[in-house]
């Protein structure tokens, strides 16, 4: 069984820092991703706001941060971590593949999107059903669609799905949008429609998605809304398997609970990125996972 100095587990923007950083520290570190590097930040259609970068897709610096990162450490992509146990005074980690002895653990678990959890949404997926609108987007050329949700991700798939050529309006519960100012400015400007006050309550179709069914949640009145795709993007939920079996103290929403260095609760585990809530920004994960990585290197230095 091989041996680490840090086994990383996830590999989106926080647990690829925390490789850069460990790696560069000259421990000997592994990183574990149950699919491809980045995660849902694959996703992302288009950034302004990360340093360095005027514009960069999520894909392009995935890609950039990965080749940095495999020049330091091993990184293990479509290998699902099934457990992780104490096992004297390291961590036994089982995939579904093998098994590796970890002095210390950094959780970068990440998130995956909310679900709707309404009629016909499971049955339409792929026919109509989205969650990535830069993943699908190009499928509704010159069709209808909504977007459901009102954060920054909503709206910037909003955006995308409109530069796409998509006739695309964003479907809110709230009476106001809760994205950042600019990208508001933005929809505004390019005559996207909201309906507030708004919930899709069913997704309805033959073969493919052709309508969903409004509830306005003020008059309780319902409505027909002809469409032909639904793009979901109303939040995202922790990936916080691991951390329960590791006995990880979770806030109630079930992020991980953390210092200021990133350490937990449990002794030489630690925590980064979305999974541990607060502003769910590429730049925040890649400084928590930078610290978390320090901290891990500080604490297994240490106890020498």
């Amino acid at each position: 069984m091989k041996t680490y100095d840090i086994i990383i587990v996830g590999a989106g923007p926080g647990g690829l820092t925390a490789g850069i950083y460990a790696g560069r520290q000259g421990t000997k570190t592994l990183i574990l991703d149950k699919g491809l590097a980045g995660g849902i930040g694959r996703e992302v259609p288009l950034m302004e706001n990360y340093p360095g970068f005027d514009t960069i897709s999520g894909f392009e610096l995935v890609e950039k941060m990965k080749l940095q990162c495999m020049k330091y450490i091993e990184l293990h992509e479509n290998e699902i971590v099934k457990n992780i146990e104490k096992n004297n005074d390291n961590f036994l980690v089982t995939t579904h593949k093998d098994e590796y002895c970890g002095k210390t653990i950094i959780l970068a678990t990440g998130s995956s999107h909310k679900h709707l959890e309404i009629p016909g949404e499971e049955e339409y997926l792929g026919k109509g059903v989205s969650y990535c609108a830069t993943c699908d987007g190009l499928f509704f050329k010159d069709k209808d669609a909504i977007m459901i949700g009102g954060g920054n991700s909503a709206l910037q798939e909003a955006i995308f799905l409109d530069n796409v050529g998509c006739n695309v309006t964003i479907i809110h519960r709230r009476d106001e949008l809760r994205a950042q100012q600019y990208l508001q400015k933005e929809i505004k400007e390019r005559n996207i429609d909201v309906i507030y006050d708004t919930t899709v309550e069913e997704i309805k179709g033959n073969a493919l998605v052709n309508s969903v069914i409004l509830k306005n949640v003020k008059t309780n009145e319902y409505s027909e809304f002809k469409t032909q795709g639904v793009f979901v993007g109303i939040g995202y939920k922790p990936h916080n398997e691991l951390a329960k079996k590791l006995n990880v103290e979770l806030s109630e929403s079930g992020e991980i609970i953390t210092d200021k260095h990133q350490r937990t609760n449990i002794e030489n585990v630690y925590s980064a990125g979305d999974i541990c809530g607060g502003l769910r920004q590429w730049i925040v994960a890649c400084g928590e996972g930078a610290i978390a990585a320090t901290s891990a290197y500080e604490d297994i230095h240490n106890h020498k």
